[in-house]
């Protein structure tokens, strides 16, 4: 069992992942054009914005997104906090692409690039290592993924360790079916809105 988790999770996942990620760039690139020009028309700055995240095996990377904040304002992010909706130093625009996870496509040129994958750990923030315990990890043994099993079961609204114990449980059990319900869970997700599957305790029903 283990030797099948170790196979899908080295050869056939990154295939998978790479073919997907080219297709899908070749099919979008008309509308991620569209956002880049509405991006640069909505407010001054950078269409990108690129951040330092550490990804499989403690590697340091550059993760890209589609700039939704106003330039400068991860100055004022403080390590841990999650930024919300409501958050004033969201662009107009920048509402729209995180309502409907927009923003985050540009990670399609990280996963191109080996960096990340369709499904895993989402990358986080150099200076959050210190944070961790040694079984949280475990979640760096994987490439860090656009969604994943936390995403797809409460995200913002989880604690960290809650985040954690999903990350460790999908390292430990990887296999393709569980990444096809976690893909689909997304499209849900993105289509209907997070809230919609958020329960009273912050997890997902």
């Amino acid at each position: 069992m283990k030797a099948n988790k170790r196979i899908y999770e080295r050869f056939f996942k990154r295939i998978f992942d790479f073919v997907v990620s080219v297709i899908a760039l070749a099919v979008l690139f008309p509308f991620l054009l569209v956002i880049a020009v509405l991006i640069k028309l909505d407010s001054s700055g950078s269409i990108f914005y690129m951040q330092k995240r550490t990804g499989k095996n403690l590697k340091i990377f550059e993760v890209y997104k589609f700039r939704t904040m106003r330039t400068g304002a991860d100055r004022f992010q403080q390590v841990g906090v999650e930024v919300m909706k409501n958050d004033n130093r969201i662009t107009s625009l920048g509402k729209f692409l995180r309502r409907f996870k927009i923003d985050e496509l540009a990670q399609l040129l990280n996963i191109v690039k080996g960096d990340m994958a369709i499904v895993g750990p989402r990358p986080t923030l150099p200076e959050y290592l210190d944070q961790y315990e040694e079984w949280e990890k475990r979640r760096f043994e994987v490439r860090p993924g656009l969604t994943g099993l936390a995403q797809v079961n409460g995200n913002i609204y989880l604690e960290r360790k809650e985040k954690s114990r999903y990350d460790v449980e999908y390292v430990e059990h990887v296999n393709l079916w569980m990444d096809i319900k976690i893909i689909l869970k997304t499209v849900a997700i993105v289509i209907f809105g997070e809230e919609k599957f958020i329960n009273k305790k912050g997890r997902s029903e």
